[in-house]
């Protein structure tokens, strides 16, 4: 679920709309490496252009294939709890400014995490 970086210079922030206690439990279920935000408001969404996807979007081929793949799998879907319409992003901040996002336009349409943190290793400076 997540990649971690070898590289000192890259921090990987986890960042979600729920709770601070319901990310904590989510993050310790992935094993995650590094920080983890709560933005309730969703204010840094509304700033990275991330919204909403549409029903069509959420339920597309590729979204049913990998839900499909789950349960191929024995994971069996949960019952939301939050906004399954959210889309999520992935960005490369560099001293604060945003140089490199990822805005996708359904739940199946994410980088993958090697991708991204090579990226970041590329676009940080020596």
């Amino acid at each position: 679920m997540h990649e971690s970086s070898s590289d000192p210079r890259i921090t990987l922030v986890f960042v979600g709309f729920s709770p601070p206690e319901r990310l904590k439990g989510l993050a310790r279920h992935l094993g995650w490496p590094g920080p983890v935000l709560s933005d309730e408001p969703r204010r840094l969404y509304a700033t990275l252009g991330v919204g909403r996807a549409p029903l069509w979007r959420l339920y597309n081929p590729g979204t049913l294939r990998m839900y499909w793949r789950a349960l191929v799998r024995g994971k069996r879907p949960r019952r939301p709890a939050e906004d399954t319409r959210q889309l999520g992003a992935d960005a490369v901040v560099v001293d604060g400014t945003v140089v490199r996002l990822w805005r996708p336009r359904s739940p199946d349409d994410r980088p993958d995490a090697t991708a991204v943190v090579d990226e970041a290793a590329r676009l940080l400076p020596e």
